[in-house]
């Protein structure tokens, strides 16, 4: 089966002892194309670091939600010269959450607002993180809201990307009809292991229903594992099992396991493995365009 991982933080510290080996897992389990996003400056340029040395991972960089308020303008100022590189092929991640509310909606939203500006003004698709607090849709309608107000879905997004998405819906969750907007607003959606969590039914649904060309998926490594992901194993001359990594519940999540969320996919859409490999890299081909280095 062929496979990308749309979504992998390979910079994040939970992979500083072992990042050749989990790269190399990845290309054994069949991921032909990995993007790593950035969440700030610095992991941002590392995210670029890591797709200058791999010919096949790419990159993206930008500012979480979660850094909105405390992101300084150098911060920005880096963030835009990262994404001059052609080696850059997306804005983010970025996006809302109004679930943990680390940043305040108004710095969160001036944040949002000046990445999908910069998505339009360099062709680059925005990376979208979205999350409302169980049961709510605040961030999903707020989201759709600024994107309209961005210029996606009409003249502007369409001479910035053609018929490529604008945007990413990262490691979707929502209801039903908010991806059917995001469709027609052109947005490409992606699933990472969140769709195994109670309360992410819609997305099962939704798997159904996303255009081929707009499917994606991911791991959002080193967070969200999937079932059947084994604990973390002792570091090296350990003898007992290593502690569990605070928020990775005692499981490291790695792009190989985007197999499990890629057969989850062909599944709830009725496909062969083979079918659902093939349209995950031509979606993400159509959506990470590289660009010329020239």
């Amino acid at each position: 089966m062929r496979l990308v991982d749309s979504h992998s933080h390979l910079q994040a510290d939970a992979f500083g002892l072992d990042l050749a080996e989990v790269v190399e897992a990845a290309r054994e389990a069949g991921v032909e194309r990995l993007l790593v996003p950035g969440w700030d400056a610095g992991s941002s340029a590392a995210a670029l670091h890591l797709a200058t040395d791999t010919d096949w991972i790419d990159a993206a960089v930008g500012i979480h939600p979660h850094d909105a308020a405390t992101a300084t303008d150098d911060d920005w100022a880096a963030v835009l010269r990262l994404a001059a590189d052609a080696r850059v092929v997306a804005i983010g991640e970025t996006g809302l959450d109004y679930d943990r509310m680390h940043s305040p909606p108004e710095a969160q939203l001036a944040n949002l607002r000046r990445h999908l500006r910069l998505a339009l003004d360099t062709g680059k698709p925005a990376i979208l993180h979205c999350r409302s607090a169980a049961g709510g849709r605040d961030a999903q309608d707020a989201l759709i809201t600024e994107l309209r107000a961005a210029g996606c879905g009409g003249v502007a997004a369409r001479d910035a990307f053609g018929d490529s998405p604008p945007a990413i819906l990262h490691s979707f969750s929502g209801p039903v009809d908010y991806a059917e907007t995001a469709f027609e607003l052109g947005l490409a959606i992606s699933f990472s292991g969140l769709v195994f969590r109670r309360g992410e039914e819609a997305s099962a649904e939704v798997a159904r229903l996303v255009p081929r060309g707009r499917l994606l998926i991911e791991t959002d490594a080193p967070y969200l594992a999937p079932p059947g992901v084994p604990r973390n194993k002792p570091a090296a001359g350990e003898s007992a099992p290593a502690a569990p990594t605070p928020g990775f519940s005692g499981r490291r999540n790695s792009p190989m396991w985007v197999r499990i969320t890629g057969e989850w996919l062909a599944e709830r859409r009725g496909e062969t493995p083979d079918s659902i490999g093939d349209g995950l890299v031509q979606a993400y081909d159509a959506t990470f365009r590289r660009h010329s280095m020239g």
